[in-house]
């Protein structure tokens, strides 16, 4: 009588990213979903071609005398802007989802508790960069037209990405320590108004009265505005990139951690 060895299935070499593999998997689904509702993809399509027909056409005139002028000098303005705004809504699609008992079944998944987080905001990414896309063409449509480098034009675009990547995780935050969705709608707004108006977004801080512009020298977004201006229309940049590079990695740093602790605490 013979005997035949069964050989014996080796098992799988795990990966040395898993926390990446899963976050990639849930980018992915969260990109599919947009796509099947592609009424998401709104906002971040029209919103800035709205913004800067009205900024140029009903009140460049009256700002700077000169639609074309004031095109050059709003149109990074308006790219921040759309950008900034469009991160509210990976808030209030957690919220939603949480509510609608999505979450509960990642939670019951062997996966790292930050990967469903981490995946929705790479899979935003993917809005945010139809935001600089549909804003440059637009502007371009309109008249404006970078005085830099395209290397330049390309690291404004990074640039303001970055730091739309992670004030997303302020929005995130919201989205789970808020009870409806409506309220995270509100309150980002609320937060973002002053960061985006009382900024040199859309007029020179010299023109501002004194106490509004105490604000405006220490406000991130302000450096931020000047550093993307500075990259598509010239100017000095370094200062002012860094203080927006610190502050991106500063609001990461606190409200990642903060996002992911009330997701694992989250009834």
């Amino acid at each position: 009588m013979t005997t035949t060895a069964i050989p014996v299935a080796q098992p799988r070499p795990a990966s040395s990213l898993p926390w990446l593999r899963h976050s990639l998997s849930l980018a992915g689904r969260s990109v599919k979903k947009m796509v099947r509702h592609p009424e998401q993809f709104f906002d971040v399509t029209l919103q800035p071609v709205l913004f800067l027909i009205i900024f140029v056409y009903v009140l460049g005139g009256a700002i700077a005398g000169s639609t074309h002028d004031y095109l050059q000098f709003v149109l990074p303005g308006i790219l921040i802007q759309t950008v900034l705004f469009s991160t509210i809504a990976v808030g209030v699609n957690l919220n939603t989802d949480i509510k609608d008992g999505v979450f509960d079944r990642f939670r019951s998944l062997p996966i790292p508790r930050s990967a469903p987080l981490v995946g929705a905001t790479i899979a935003e990414c993917l809005r945010y960069g139809l935001t600089i896309v549909m804003t440059m063409v637009a502007g371009t449509v309109m008249g404006f037209r970078p005085s830099t480098s395209p290397v330049k034009v390309l690291a404004a675009c990074l640039l303001v990405l970055l730091f739309a990547w992670c004030m997303c995780w302020v929005a995130i935050w919201l989205g789970m320590i808020t009870r409806e969705a409506g309220s995270v709608q509100g309150i980002g707004f609320l937060a973002l108004f002053p960061l985006t108006f009382g900024s040199s977004m859309f007029a020179s801080a010299d023109t501002m009265p004194g106490w509004l512009r105490a604000w405006v020298d220490v406000n991130p977004v302000t450096h931020l505005t000047d550093a993307v201006r500075g990259l598509l229309t010239g100017g000095p940049v370094a200062q002012d990139a860094l203080i927006a590079l610190g502050t991106s990695g500063l609001v990461l740093a606190v409200f990642a951690p903060l996002a992911v602790r009330a997701y694992r605490t989250k009834a």
